[in-house]
Order: C-alpha cells, then sequence, then structure tokens
C-alpha cells in the first residue's frame, strides 16, 4: 500500500480534528534522514517539533531503551520507584539555573505546565495567572486557557478555566515593544486582577507555536523584578527552547535569570515521551505529598532514554553544534531573503531555533499565509519536512535535529531556497 492508501485508511478511523501535515507515512529515520513507506528519503528539518533534539534512533538511546524494556517497562514511579528516575531528577536538578532545586517527572509537555500551575497555586494560595498572547503551553483545558492563540487550539472548546489572563507578548517585529508588554502587564494589575491575587507568570524565552519570537534582552530579567516586587511565580516554559535547542541547555540562561519554575519536554529524552518541572525547593514543596504524579509520570523507558539524552548532549556537545547549525539555517534564509525582501519580511532565531517570516510586498502589516502553507506543502513533495506556525500563519520554522550532518543541512537549505523560488514564480 502507498501512502494515499495510508492515509485514506487514516481517514476512516481517525476523528477529523487530528490531522496531519502531510500524506507520508515513515517507515524510518536515522539521525536528520527519514523515508517513507514508499521509499521516497526526506532531510527533516522539523525534528518531529524539536523532539528529536539527538536525532532520530540515535544508537546510544536505542541501546538504553532496548536494555530498560528487557529489564520492565512499568512499575508506578509512586509504588515502587526506581534508580533511573533519581538519577535523571538529579541531573536536571543539577543543570538548573538555580540552587537546591527540586524536580517533578511527568509524561508530556502539558502536563508539566498543569503541574507547574498547581505547584504555584499552591506554593502561594493565590487563583490567577498570566500568560502572554501567542503563547503556546498545550492543549489540555487548563493549557489552552494559558495558550494565546485561538484557532485551531482553542476554538469550539471552551469554556476554559478561570482565573487565566493575557497580555501582549513583546515580538519587536510586529512593532510590540518590551514597554508595550510591561505596561500592558501594570494596566493588567490595574483593570482586572491585582498582583497579590495572581500566582505565577508563564513565557517561553522564544515563542515556539507563537512565531519563534525572542523575548527582548533585558525582558526576562524585568518580568523577574515583577515577580519579586509582588511575591508572584515566575515560571519559564522551556519545553521547546530546552536541551540545547537555543544553543544552551536552556534559553533563559541567555539572560542569566532565575525563574522559579522551569517546564521541560520534547527535547528531553531523544523521542520518547517524558517531560519534568524543575524549581526551587521552597516552591516546589509548596504541594503536599500526593499531590503530584500520575500513573505513567515518569516512566522508567523515559528515564533511561532521558539518560542517554544527556549524555549524548554533553559528549556530542550539541549545545555549541546548535550555534553553528543556526548561524548555517540563518546564512542560507539572509541570502534567500535578499532575493526575495518583497516576500521575507524578517529572519530571526536563537541557535537552531531559526524562522522565517513571510508577507506581501515587504510589508509587515501584509502576512502571507498562502505562501507558507504552500512551501510547506512544495518542500515535502520534494524530499524536506519544514514547519509553519505563527499566530498569523506565516512563519516557516526550523527545527533540524542538532546532530544533523552539515551536508545534509546544506542539501535541506537547497531544497527550500529552489521551492520557495517555485512557489514565488521565480
Amino acid at each position: 500500500m502507498n501512502n494515499a492508501q495510508w492515509q485514506e485508511r487514516k481517514n476512516k478511523v481517525f476523528a477529523r480534528g487530528m490531522g496531519n501535515m502531510l500524506p507520508v507515512f515513515i517507515q524510518k529515520a536515522r539521525n536528520a534522514e527519514v523515508w517513507d513507506i514508499e521509499g521516497k528519503r526526506y532531510i527533516d528539518f522539523a525534528a518531529g517539533i524539536a523532539v528529536v533534539n539527538t536525532g532520530h534512533s540515535h544508537p546510544d538511546i536505542v541501546k538504553a531503551l532496548t536494555d530498560q524494556v528487557a529489564a520492565f517497562s512499568h512499575t508506578c514511579i509512586m509504588i515502587t520507584p526506581y534508580t533511573s528516575a533519581v538519577e535523571l531528577a538529579e541531573k536536571l536538578t543539577g543543570i538548573a539555573p538555580f540552587d537546591d532545586a527540586r524536580a517533578v517527572l511527568v509524561s508530556t509537555g502539558a502536563e508539566a505546565v498543569e503541574n507547574a500551575v498547581k505547584i504555584a497555586r499552591a506554593r502561594t494560595g493565590r487563583p490567577g495567572i498570566i500568560a502572554f498572547g501567542g503563547g503556546f503551553h498545550g492543549r489540555t483545558n487548563l493549557c489552552m486557557g494559558l495558550t494565546g492563540k485561538v484557532v485551531p487550539y482553542k476554538k469550539g472548546f471552551g469554556p476554559f478555566t478561570p482565573e487565566i489572563y493575557h497580555v501582549p507578548f513583546p515580538a519587536e517585529y510586529l512593532g510590540v515593544s518590551a514597554g508595550d508588554s510591561l505596561y500592558a502587564l501594570e494596566q493588567l494589575f490595574k483593570n482586572d486582577i491585582e498582583p497579590a491575587r495572581v500566582a505565577a507568570i508563564i513565557i517561553e524565552p522564544v515563542q515556539g507555536e507563537g512565531g519563534f519570537y525572542p523575548v527582548p534582552d533585558g525582558f526576562l530579567g524585568q518580568l523577574r523584578e515583577v515577580c519579586d516586587r509582588h511575591g508572584i511565580i515566575f515560571i519559564c516554559d522551556e519545553i521547546q527552547t530546552g536541551f540545547g535547542r537555543t544553543g544552551k541547555m536552556f534559553a533563559c540562561e541567555y539572560e542569566d535569570v532565575q525563574p522559579d519554575i522551569i517546564t521541560l519536554a520534547k527535547g528531553i529524552a531523544g523521542g520518547f515521551p517524558i517531560a519534568a518541572v524543575i524549581g526551587k525547593r521552597d516552591v516546589m514543596d509548596g504541594p503536599d505529598p500526593g499531590g503530584l504524579g500520575g500513573t505513567y509520570a515518569g516512566s522508567p523507558l523515559g528515564c533511561a532514554a532521558g539518560l542517554a539524552a544527556f549524555k549524548v548532549i554533553q559528549q556530542e556537545k550539541l549545545c555549541e553544534r546548535a550555534l553553528e547549525v543556526g548561524l548555517r539555517l540563518k546564512q542560507g534564509l539572509h541570502a534567500l531573503q535578499a532575493k526575495f525582501p518583497d516576500r521575507i519580511g524578517d529572519v530571526r532565531g536563537k541557535g537552531a531555533m531559526v524562522a522565517m517570516e513571510l508577507v506581501r510586498n515587504g510589508d509587515v502589516n501584509q502576512p502571507d499565509a498562502d505562501l507558507t502553507k504552500a512551501l510547506v506543502a512544495a518542500a515535502g513533495k520534494n524530499g524536506l519536512l519544514i514547519l509553519s506556525c505563527g499566530v498569523r500563519s506565516n512563519v516557516i520554522r526550523l527545527l533540524a535535529p542538532l546532530t544533523i550532518p552539515f551536508e545534509h543541512l546544506e542539501e535541506g537549505m537547497g531544497i527550500l531556497v529552489e521551492q520557495f523560488a517555485a512557489c514565488v514564480g521565480k
């Protein structure tokens, strides 16, 4: 059977709300190469949405998982724990950008965010949570409430958890400065909720689904000061930015800012589902025993994969390599922008978290979602996997595995350049 036939079968049994970007069914993957069931090869500039930072099927991670599943696959960490969970928590708290850290292991990014909110509310005794427009924090009810993008993530799914508020994210390309965001936050305190009722402020240091907008220099420090002034817990959502993606283990390290809580998932275990919350001890110990957990929380398979991924990140120096991968990607995009300044409004990113924003007539106020959609499809048909994102659906995001061979990086950029020119008719 071919891809089209499998897509037809999928459409008959999956709810339409769980769609797929390309009608391509994968058979195998190695590092930054993927092959479908028809034998077609693709260069992967998506990495499973920043999950396989260590590349597809890294042999060290495969071995760790194979050894673990041969031993046992599940006992429930809250019933009879296992040493790998302790070791992984030690690794996570050891790299935390604050002293005396504690960890909670869970299963998904949304679960990590939910637990971060629970911890903040338990620690402060306050209900309010402030998030940012364009932010993405997950698909559960509470996380949808935090997410600052209606279509497709919130449309038709309300009502959402109460006591969630939004302020504009400081996206300088869109004309929203750090000062604008801070002013909106102060107005929120005056008009909607007093700071004494706010448990936490949550932010992505680089927005993911929102469009790969990095916070302006110094903004996290300004938020830290606001939180300190009012006794608010400061949460950094590093689910997409963590584990070397931006060139550091955590993107908040670029400002040397200490959040109270960091949420982690995606790149934590090289493709295996596990997530975590790490934070300062006095914050993390807010909930009573039994208040945090989950049947599959801290899966032994995820812990084994996470420990192996840690070694790969360190031994292969993937933080440093992310900087080189990102530099090469941005050089390629800037060269493309020079040829098409009327269609590429901005090129940006930290480390290997790189994006270009597509517009019409070089005008920031004319986002080109149609070109973005067409480019994703054309690239896929010609052997390159890329993703779109953005509050205006006009951003191409590039998330190559940090282990990608540079010849494959150049090959992928060649496809991107060729298909971009084809899509704009030049």
